[in-house]
Parts: structure tokens; C-alpha cells; sequence
């Protein structure tokens, strides 16, 4: 049997930290048995992969956790969202099948063909998308087992300008977007959030894109799991649309130390 080499890295923080840094749509990696089952030549491939990658957010998380005072936890997604996304709901429930973008794409940014609409996703989900989940759920409950408490921060970007898969792109496009969850975002984890990120131009709240990933094992049954996503609009730290990181991706990360910092400062969830 082939072995499938491992899609995603869990770098471990300190014993003491509750912060699990997620970052999910940083890689541009497509094993070559998956670019088998994508219709887009070499050249539209690359094009593609530049509009839906979060270039760079993997080296903000990595200098942000570097800098933290308590470093954090990393999850890092090693392979393209093109494979699997980790953060769609992997059946009906998902929003985005409707544009073709549920936990394995058929279609692309621009709502054209990325894999024949007959494909059958469950091989990729099966071989990927649970394996990841599982492994998010166990580092989430590491995090509960040793402190009592898990903060899930996702680190994200998203284009200046709207691309045609959004459904909800007609709102704002601040700097920063936060993303939050009713159940999940406690009004202090905001407001840090709020103050970390308060010098990029300001920070807008769950626009263009909503929601904090959250595993479904504790998705709106455990209050002492936080979460926040953090959206960079990125013209703030990158050539677009897939081009290098500039001066502004240090002071991002350094940001991101503030964030994580005052987070593993604050009161345990629940109490």
C-alpha cells in the first residue's frame, strides 16, 4: 500500500501556552497523483495557485510564534487548499458548494473549471481532509488536557479586490478583517485582537470573509475553545496576486506576538 506522506505539521509550543496557531492556506504543494485530477494546464495551474494561496502567512506565523513571549503551537497545512481545504464543512452544510469551493474545489477563483463536476471527492477527503481534521481535534484537546483552554488563530490573507468565487465580497475590505464566531469569539479575544492589529489602518469585523475554524468535535459545545481568524487584505504585505512578502509582513508577525501574548495572559475560558 502506498504511504501517504504527512499533509499537515503540528510544531509544538510551550507546555503552557493555550494558542494553537492555524494556518491553512499557505502552501502551493499539489502531489502529482492530485495535479492528475485537475483539468488546468501547467500555466493556468500557477496563475490559479496565486489567487488562492495565503502567500507567506506560514512565515508571518513562524516569526509571529518566534517573537511571542510564550510561544505558541503551529498547525501548518502542507499541501494547496487545491487538494483539500480543512476548513469547509465536508457535506451539505457548506456554503461555498454552491460556487464549487466545498472541502475539495471543482471550480476556481473565477468559477471556471478546476476538476470535471462528475468528480468523486471522497477519495481526497478520505485520504487528507479526515486525517487533518483528526489531528486539529487532538492538538485542540492537547491544549484543553494541559491548561484548561485552546485559542484557535487562524492566519489568512485575501485579495484587495474581489474575485468572482466570493459570496459575500460586496462589504468592506479593511486591512484587517477579523473573523468571529457567536459561540467561540469571547468579547476580550476580539478586543486584543483590536489592539494587536490597530496600526495596519484599521480593523473591520467579519468582512469579506466571517467565521473562526473551530474542529467539529467542539464547534459550539465547548466554551473553553476560542477562536479568531485573522484576515490580511493583501496589499498590506505582498505583491499580488502571488507575489513576494515586503516590509510590511515583519511588522504583521510582530503584531501577531502582541496578539498571542495577550491572549496566553488572559483568564482561563469558563472560569
Amino acid at each position: 500500500m502506498k504511504e501517504t506522506p504527512a499533509s499537515f505539521r503540528l510544531l509544538p509550543g510551550a507546555p503552557d501556552s493555550p494558542v494553537i496557531l492555524h494556518v491553512p492556506h499557505s502552501s502551493r504543494a499539489v502531489p502529482a497523483d492530485v495535479r492528475g485530477g485537475i483539468v488546468l494546464d501547467d500555466r493556468a495551474l500557477e496563475l490559479e495557485l496565486d489567487h488562492i494561496t495565503d502567500s507567506h502567512t506560514a512565515e508571518i506565523a513562524a516569526e509571529g510564534a518566534a517573537a511571542a513571549g510564550v510561544t505558541p503551537w503551529r498547525f501548518v497545512n502542507q499541501l494547496s487548499r487545491l487538494v483539500i481545504d480543512p476548513e469547509r464543512f465536508p457535506d451539505e452544510r457548506e456554503e461555498m458548494l454552491t460556487v464549487g469551493m466545498g472541502a475539495v474545489y471543482t471550480r476556481t477563483t473565477h468559477r471556471e473549471e478546476l476538476r470535471p463536476a462528475d468528480a468523486d471527492p471522497q477519495a481526497l477527503i478520505d485520504r487528507y481532509f479526515h486525517p487533518y481534521a483528526a489531528a486539529m481535534t487532538k492538538a485542540v484537546d492537547g491544549r484543553l488536557d494541559a491548561v484548561g483552554r485552546a485559542v484557535v488563530i487562524d492566519v489568512h490573507s485575501y485579495p484587495t479586490e474581489r474575485l468572482p468565487y466570493e459570496l459575500h465580497g460586496e462589504g468592506p475590505r479593511p486591512p484587517i478583517c477579523l473573523g468571529t464566531d457567536s459561540f467561540h469569539t469571547p468579547p476580550e479575544l476580539l478586543a486584543a485582537a483590536r489592539k494587536a492589529f490597530a496600526g495596519f489602518g484599521g480593523t473591520g469585523l467579519d468582512s469579506p470573509f466571517a467565521g473562526a475554524y473551530v474542529p467539529l468535535k467542539h464547534y459550539r459545545e465547548d466554551r473553553r475553545v476560542g477562536a479568531l481568524m485573522i484576515e490580511i487584505r493583501r496589499d498590506v504585505y505582498m505583491s499580488e496576486p502571488g507575489g513576494p512578502a515586503g516590509a510590511g509582513a515583519g511588522a504583521l508577525a510582530k503584531a501577531l506576538a502582541e496578539l498571542v501574548d495577550a491572549v496566553g495572559a488572559g483568564t482561563p475560558a469558563g472560569s
